[in-house]
């Protein structure tokens, strides 16, 4: 679409004028495209698609642009600090075991060499 020309609305009673011209009247879409100055005849199908789920109030409803992908919610303050305690105290204690390891492996060398 050219600059300049703002997207064409289409009022709810339209649109429902146009679904019900193909479902009760047999109308093609292109037909009911043409009747009605539609721009495309896929968005009288996509428009049956929503009356047919949703009904005729689901027409009213504005769907223009992406959908949002779901931005995570904000914890409460006193969960957020809770789990950042919860990461602190298992990283002590993930570098405890490291070290508990080392001491492990290095008693087992001491002992090692011990025997030779």
């Amino acid at each position: 679409m050219p600059k300049g020309i703002p997207n064409k609305r289409y009022t709810p009673e339209l649109k429902q004028r146009a679904v019900e011209a193909v479902v009760k009247e047999g109308l093609s879409y292109k037909e009911a495209a043409r009747i009605y100055e539609i721009d495309g005849h896929s968005r009288i199908q996509s428009w049956e698609r929503i009356y047919l789920t949703e009904g005729p109030e689901g027409l009213a409803v504005e769907r223009r642009g992406r959908r949002s992908t779901g931005r995570p919610k904000k914890l409460p303050e006193a969960v957020e600090e809770d789990l950042l305690s919860e990461v602190r105290r298992l990283r002590a204690e993930v570098d405890y075991l490291k070290n508990l390891q080392a001491l492990v492996l290095e008693d087992e060398r001491r002992q090692h060499k011990k025997r030779r």
